[in-house]
């Protein structure tokens, strides 16, 4: 039952047709039902919404310019801002327990707002400036709610003038076209929108033309905005954003799903199945204890707290995370019962182990958030533990590595994938996070390495893992919208779904910098090379082996063996490093940087504080040719297993690490992966073009896993030299050339960079 109360204006007290139930239901969906209003932490969200409510009456003072005077109607986003808060006075009106449930006067002053937006700037006279998302997305969005939450206290003229203003800056031709600005996320936003306006004016045509044109939105693109086979998911063309923009558009789908189901406009779109599968393929492993990877939150990461926000809530990745986990509720409104159980698995999972800021408790949820995690919390359901494997996203230049107790995440950019993403004063220093950012969270943490003020804080030229020049760049360098890519082409891996071979041809940005870098994902480390290291920008160049945050205390002793050269360090509570062969270009700096919000965002809080890090990096020295590199990392690994790692001298065979191919073997684990950025031969693999290779074997079998990461699409020889008497199944890609002495495949790869596999029986 709806916790909204039984007053004019709420569902109680609409008429029974098909428009007023899918109101209702909609409001159903934005105001929460199955919770009681009296208990926690449902009273304290209550009560603060009523206390915001009222601040926002009292200070409602409009003129010709503005409905608040600290927020005017240019730029743009002061209108957005104006229809939020009437939706809060709005939720203050309909919600038990607010202190202001069913206030005439407050509905009034609503109504008034809602009339003097109408009357001065959102109407069909007004010609758009500044940001089109303030006035396709932003206010249609919320205007759309507002008319919904009190439509039987609204005149028709009133009801029809929003819905011409929404018509004026949403016209049909908008959803005609699936491109620009109309994709992806954003053509859901704009769907929601038409398909409210449908609602509340009684149009059928127009929650029809909402709901087909979600239809472009469902299948697997190969190229720009959207969902990939290999769960990848991309907006603005180029940039990584399942943790933002695809939470928007899962959540804005849920949404929709379960408003139209059983209706006369029901989504029946079977492709409409690939985004319910996308839950645990696109984005369930962007998830990890309730954060989502930074990798793929695109320019959020620069927001923490926003000016705006009256709950002061910083937007870091947990925040993007929960948002995804609620999503991810939203939509099991419209899934099967097999895939609910499974999703309030995961959803259960993610609760119990969230421990940075408990999702049932999270100021950034409203009641109606907050009575559908709980009700996943209640159910019978056993919580999924975190999964271990790897997921290779090679259509938007991300791998996920899991393992038992800790997960790592690497972050690259290639001729298809930008460098960053800035715009809109929102950061403008994010150059180097796809210079190969390595991620990694030991389970036993609180997981907050990147949450607590990193991104304000951290040297933005020492970002861990990354190979960069020091040279200094400019604000918003190479451009906004993720502008500037490099023209680079091998960028991607091979994976088997547990182990992978990642590698990332570097070309810096605003640089001359190069290099070849390599990831073997393995069991209880990620074994890091680089080769190639070149440039000539007269400044040192670096790779940062690590960057870690240590927080406002700056606890956790760091030991690092210095027996001649470095073999190995411990950072305690974290994790350790390996040097095979010991290095005497390790350098370590442990420091304490100051930084605010707004210092990488326009609209974020001035507020500045400290923390404390420590880095290790290697030093290339000035202009170098050819430098390489060998690391371990060994998150959460105690320090005498990082010592015994680096005495055991037979775990690791480095067969190669050039600029022509870098390749590994751990026998043990019956191990050898290689990249080869040209044809060649490396230990018992050949290859006659670029290729990544990983070579498993297990007794009197073995597995191969290849791909060509330059998407040429050209076929492709592998070839090993082990005997082997038959290929027992391969995928259709894969042709045998010949077996018995050694084997030889010919790869047909396509061009989506995926891994095509084998399986074979030795001699």
């Amino acid at each position: 039952m709806s916790q909204a109360a039984a007053a004019p204006g709420s569902p109680a007290a609409a008429s029974d047709d098909e428009y007023a139930a899918l109101r209702a239901r909609w409001l159903d969906l934005s105001l929460g039902t199955g919770y009681d209003a009296a208990t926690e932490p449902y009273a304290t969200r209550l009560r603060a919404t009523g206390e915001l409510a009222t601040a926002f009456r009292d200070s409602m003072t409009p003129t010709a310019n503005s409905l608040w005077a600290d927020y005017p109607f240019d730029p743009p986003s002061g209108i957005t801002q104006s229809y939020s808060r009437l939706w809060t006075m709005t939720q203050a009106y309909l919600q038990n327990g607010t202190g202001l449930t069913g206030d005439p006067a407050l509905l009034a002053d609503v109504i008034a707002g809602m009339d003097h937006l109408s009357a001065t700037i959102y109407r069909p006279t007004t010609k758009p400036y500044g940001n089109w998302w303030e006035w396709q997305i932003g206010s249609p969005r919320l205007l759309m709610d507002l008319v919904a939450a009190v439509y039987d206290r609204l005149s028709d003229p009133q009801i029809q003038q929003a819905c011409a203003a929404v018509d004026h800056f949403i016209p049909d031709s908008v959803l005609a076209d699936y491109s620009g600005t109309s994709t992806g996320a954003n053509r859901v936003d704009l769907c929601r929108s038409v398909a409210m306006r449908g609602v509340n004016g009684r149009a059928p045509e127009k929650i029809a033309l909402a709901r087909d044109a979600l239809s472009p939105v469902f299948p697997y693109v190969v190229t720009g905005d959207g969902l990939y086979t290999d769960g990848s998911f991309i907006q603005h063309t180029s940039i990584a954003y399942s943790g933002t923009y695809g939470q928007v558009m899962l959540d804005g789908l849920g949404r929709l799903f379960t408003l139209l189901a059983g209706s006369s406009w029901a989504v029946t779109d079977p492709n409409r199945q690939i985004i319910l599968d996308s839950v645990e393929h696109a984005y369930a492993p962007m998830i990890y204890n309730g954060l989502a990877m930074d990798s793929v939150n695109g320019r959020a990461i620069s927001r923490g707290y926003l000016k705006s926000d009256d709950q002061h809530v910083m937007r870091s990745d947990h925040f993007h995370g929960k948002a995804l986990i609620a999503a991810m509720a939203v939509i099991a409104g419209g899934a099967s019962d097999a895939e609910r159980l499974r999703w309030q698995g995961m959803i259960k999972g993610w609760i119990e182990r969230d421990k940075v800021t408990p999702i049932l408790t999270s100021p950034q949820f409203g009641v109606a958030d907050l009575s559908r995690l709980q009700a996943v919390a209640d159910t019978a359901v056993a919580p999924t533990p975190e999964p271990v494997g790897h997921r290779l996203f090679a259509s938007m230049d991300r791998a996920v590595h899991r393992r038992p107790g800790w997960a790592a995440n690497i972050s690259m950019c290639s001729e298809r994938i930008s460098y960053y993403e800035c715009g809109n004063g929102e950061n403008p220093h994010g150059w180097h996070t796809g210079a190969g950012m390595l991620y990694w969270w030991p389970e036993d943490q609180a997981n907050d390495q990147y949450t607590d003020w990193f991104w304000p804080t951290v040297d933005p030229y020492r970002l861990p893992g990354t190979t960069v020049s020091t040279k200094r760049l400019a604000d918003r360098a190479g451009g906004e919208w993720g502008a500037a890519k490099p023209a680079v082409r091998w960028v991607g891996g091979a994976s088997d779904g547990e182990f992978a071979a990642v590698g990332q041809h570097v070309k810096g940005l605003s640089s001359t910098l190069q290099a070849r870098k390599s990831w073997f994902c393995a069991a209880d480390a990620v074994i890091c090379l680089g080769a190639g290291i070149t440039a000539t920008d007269g400044v040192p160049v670096e790779t940062v082996v690590d960057n870690r945050n240590l927080g406002a205390g700056g606890t956790g002793a760091l030991t690092v063996d210095e027996r001649h050269r470095p073999r190995w360090a411990h950072l305690e509570g974290h994790g350790g490093w390996v040097f095979p062969g010991s290095t005497d270009a390790l350098r370590t700096l442990r420091d304490t940087r100051t930084g605010a919000w707004s210092d990488i965002n326009t609209t974020s809080s001035t507020e500045r504080q400290t923390r404390t890090y420590q880095t290790l990096w290697l030093d290339h020295g000035m202009d170098p040719t050819d430098a390489a590199y060998v690391y371990l990392l060994m998150p959460g690994a105690a320090r005498r297993r990082v010592a015994a790692r680096a005495a055991d001298r037979g775990w690791l065979e480095i067969l190669a690490n050039t600029a022509e191919q870098q390749s590994v073997a751990i026998h043990s684990l019956g191990l050898t992966a290689a990249n080869f950025w040209q044809a060649g031969t490396v230990g018992p693999l050949t290859a006659t073009a670029p290729a990544s290779v990983l070579l498993r074997r297990s007794g009197r079998t073995a597995t191969l896993h290849i791909s060509e990461p330059p998407r040429t699409g050209r076929p492709l020889e592998i070839s090993w030299n082990h005997p082997v008497r038959r290929v027992s199944s391969a995928d259709p890609s894969v042709q045998v050339l010949s077996t018995g002495r050694s084997l030889r495949l010919r790869i047909t790869p396509g061009t989506a960079g995926g891994t095509h596999g084998c399986e074979v029986s030795l001699s």
